[in-house]
């Protein structure tokens, strides 16, 4: 049982028209810790992380755990997809819920990759685990991120100050099996 309840992990790549989601495997180490690092990456997650202190702390092979996906384009890593259960200390309406979290490269932003990825982990979710919803959190003023959840079918929960910020808080509601 993992925290995504009874998957099996990893899945088989899944493959869109053009990006393979995947496992994470060592050659993704660098482009994990540029993501972390990055001052755009993280512009409304807090802040990037320093890069001597992601060198020490990223191990050789990172995002080894359930719900997390390497987005790849053309054989490198151009991003990750998280799916992970949200605590229960979380806002009322996403605790025990699974949310759908996403960090891509600059470089890879403004193709429409995170809508593509995105819909593809959250297929691949609706057939793992039908009849769950997804909840999604982003902070209102990243305008790309609200986009990609609208496109997504994630409609407002709620709105709430935290973080310095007001954030949003949105629900994909469950896709039933159609087994």
């Amino acid at each position: 049982m993992t925290e995504l309840g009874p998957v099996a992990w990893p899945p088989a790549p899944i493959r869109t028209e053009r990006l393979v989601l995947r496992e994470s495997e060592a050659r993704d180490r660098a482009a994990f810790i540029e993501l972390l690092a990055s001052p755009e990456v993280h512009t409304y997650l807090g802040g990037p992380r320093p890069l001597d202190e992601l060198e020490r702390e990223v191990p050789d092979v990172p995002g080894q755990w359930p719900g997390c996906f390497v987005v790849e384009l053309d054989g490198a890593m151009i991003g990750e997809i998280l799916l992970r259960r949200a605590p229960g200390h979380s806002r009322p309406a996403a605790a025990g819920k699974v949310d759908l979290g996403y960090l891509f490269l600059p470089r890879a932003w403004g193709f429409g990759y995170a809508a593509e990825a995105c819909a593809a982990a959250l297929a691949w979710f609706d057939g793992a685990l039908p009849g769950e919803p997804v909840v999604l959190h982003t902070q209102t003023a990243n305008v790309g991120s609200m986009r990609v959840a609208a496109k997504l079918g994630f409609t407002e929960v709620e709105r709430f100050h935290g973080w310095d910020a007001e954030q949003w808080l949105g629900l994909r509601a469950s896709v039933a099996s159609s087994a």
